[in-house]
């Protein structure tokens, strides 16, 4: 095993920061998990003090503002967490030298480009203000020069905070009945599959030299509609009756992407880490919820 690697986590008290912490929880390297309280990644000369004085190798950016409603009307706070605390972080690893592993989104893509899943390769046109300060985060990253991995996630869901799963659990359980929408279609991501996977990548070193961006999400693809019958199957919330509809039913500040889902073949050819089917990676995520309730 090569000599250990100094890891900087940012963003660690959110879904994917908290998976991170179990995965790396028997890593021979040495994790420093971080949130707002511990740094402030706005702050770019905060930022380079932590890279340096650690003698950190890789940053793991987990931290985003992810509410896509909410963006709409605080667009300056926004951008400054999705793409300057970026341009921050990437900076500070180019300067100490360190590879950078981010996390961004299906939600640069936006715009409706049929129903073939996509590449790596395909344009961005985001149409929200959460979409565009996700692909000014990438952009910052690019133009920094520094070594890193992006990889684009959708539809995330964990144990932790406030998510679909979390959500939905409690509705079906506790409503007669419940309107989905079914005219939106993507993968659902367990936060854990895809912290697993940036561990494995880090355990092994096999971010050196496979930098580039990359997509993960569990395999498959469901509506919003078949996610939450699948949940309340899973959880055995029968007595609630779940009906499709339209998403203009929901009005929303943002249009939202009618089909993201997302092809992975350059991650597993690149990584050969194989990805589970979403319905698989649900039932382990209620079993823990259930278990921990």
């Amino acid at each position: 095993m090569n000599s250990a690697l100094n890891i900087l986590v940012t963003g660690a008290n959110g879904q994917l920061g908290n998976c991170l912490r179990k995965s790396a929880a028997s890593s021979k390297d040495n994790y420093i998990f971080t949130d707002v309280a511990e740094l402030d990644i706005t702050d770019a000369d905060a930022v380079n003090r932590m890279v340096k004085d650690n003698g950190v190798n890789v940053i793991v950016n987990c931290a985003a503002y992810t509410n896509v409603d909410r963006a709409e009307t605080d667009a300056d706070f926004a951008e400054l967490l999705n793409a300057g605390a970026v341009k921050n972080l990437a900076e500070a690893a180019k300067a100490n030298d360190a590879t950078l592993i981010h996390v961004s989104t299906d939600y640069v893509f936006g715009g409706s480009q049929g129903n073939t899943p996509r590449t790596e390769e395909e344009p961005a046109n985001p149409t929200g203000v959460y979409g565009v300060t996700k692909l000014h985060g990438e952009q910052a990253i690019e133009q920094s020069g520094v070594k890193a991995l992006i990889f684009r996630t959708a539809w995330l869901y964990s144990e932790y905070g406030k998510n679909f799963v979390k959500t939905m659990l409690g509705l079906t359980a506790t409503k007669p009945e419940l309107k989905v929408v079914f005219d939106q279609c993507g993968t659902p991501t367990y936060a854990q599959d895809l912290a697993d996977a940036i561990y494995d990548i880090i355990e092994n070193r096999r971010f050196d030299g496979n930098e580039g961006t990359y997509h993960y999400s569990n395999e498959g693809v469901c509506s919003w509609y078949d996610f939450t019958k699948m949940i309340a199957e899973i959880a055995g919330n029968t007595a609630c009756d779940i009906q499709p509809c339209h998403s203009d039913e929901f009005p929303s500040p943002v249009t939202r992407p009618s089909y993201s889902v997302l092809d992975k073949t350059k991650f597993k050819q690149t990584f050969g880490i194989p990805v589970p089917y979403w319905t698989d990676s649900l039932r382990n995520c209620i079993a823990s919820i259930m278990h921990n309730s």
